[in-house]
């Protein structure tokens, strides 16, 4: 094992959104502590984690399975890639549910309890709005307001979900003002550059006012399951509600990943956070939808979401750099 030294590390995750079919094989292919985890996840959530996530299926998609799967697979890569090359990570961070997943690598949650955590919060937020009475879509542009686009939605029944980049804001609400929300986004930005209007393939309008409803049930589960063990570790994760370091109180944390259920995440403020500490990052996932939202702020990171990728990301890890 080598260990990557004088070089300040900080890790992230993606969310929902980056999972696919084979997710995580290549890992279990080559490491014994990725075969141990999936193992770990499957006896937690009583189900074979290893046939969602490595076989073609559509039952991936469903928030309920995607969310665990996603937690699963990065907990496996993260392990196998501290096992075999000795990351130390000195701050993490995670978007949506992969805050999750920075809080489990942080030692805040332990893993199994995580994972039924986020089964049941996937379920939850589908419970809140049935399929196809939601949805979500980014708004792509340089130079966007948030408070401008706000303004022009603030009839809707849409709200500003993720503010993830100076040129990326995401929507999130009914079908129907989406739709409206679109044609109002394309007569007044058509003509500034980089345009778009992308609707996500999403079940459901996460992160708005639609997902206050399982609020109160889903802090009876964080309650209940004691799913947060360790909450003083959280000061080195960033909390998508604030923005900010979470400030490692019990009360603190558990507020913040309730209230992240119907807030806006502000990834950009995260990533903010994460720069002040860390010289380098690596995004470590099935997918990797986070380098370029650094990259829109100068900042450099490496995605690893796959074995052979991992390989090149940490080799000579060990070396003295100057």
């Amino acid at each position: 094992m080598t260990v990557m030294n004088n070089r300040t590390i900080a890790v992230v995750f993606p969310g929902q959104g980056s999972q696919r079919p084979g997710m995580g094989k290549d890992f279990y292919d080559n490491s014994a502590v990725a075969k141990d985890t999936y193992r770990e996840a499957s006896e937690a959530l009583g189900f074979d984690v290893t046939a969602l996530c490595f076989e073609e299926n559509d039952r991936l998609n469903l928030t309920e399975n995607a969310q665990p799967c996603i937690l699963a697979t990065e907990i496996a890569m993260y392990r196998s890639i501290v096992d075999r090359w000795g990351i130390q990570p000195e701050c993490f961070g995670g978007h949506s549910l992969g805050e999750y997943t920075a809080l489990v690598t942080a030692g805040v949650m332990p893993f199994a309890e995580a994972l039924r955590t986020v089964r049941t919060r996937g379920s939850l937020m589908q419970e809140a709005a049935p399929v196809g009475t939601g949805g979500m879509a980014a708004v792509i542009c340089e130079g966007i307001n948030r408070d401008e686009l706000g303004r022009l939605i603030a009839d809707l029944p849409v709200d500003i979900a993720n503010v993830n980049a100076e040129n990326q804001l995401v929507l999130s609400g009914k079908r129907e003002g989406l739709d409206e929300a679109g044609r109002r986004l394309e007569t007044t930005l058509e003509k500034k550059e980089g345009y778009r209007f992308v609707p996500l393939e999403v079940s459901a309008p996460f992160h708005s006012r639609f997902m206050k409803v399982i609020e109160e049930p889903f802090h009876r589960v964080l309650e209940n399951m004691k799913a947060v063990k360790n909450p003083e570790a959280a000061a080195t994760v960033t909390s998508n509600f604030t923005g900010r370091f979470h400030d490692g109180t019990y009360g603190s944390i558990v507020n913040g990943l309730v209230r992240q259920l119907s807030h806006t995440v502000r990834w950009t403020d995260n990533m903010a956070s994460i720069a002040s500490r860390a010289r380098l990052v690596f995004e470590i996932g099935p997918g990797r939808p986070l380098r370029k939202l650094f990259a829109t702020m100068g900042v450099d990171c490496a995605s690893v979401t796959t074995f052979g990728a991992a390989q090149r990301a940490f080799a000579g890890a060990g070396e003295e750099q100057p």
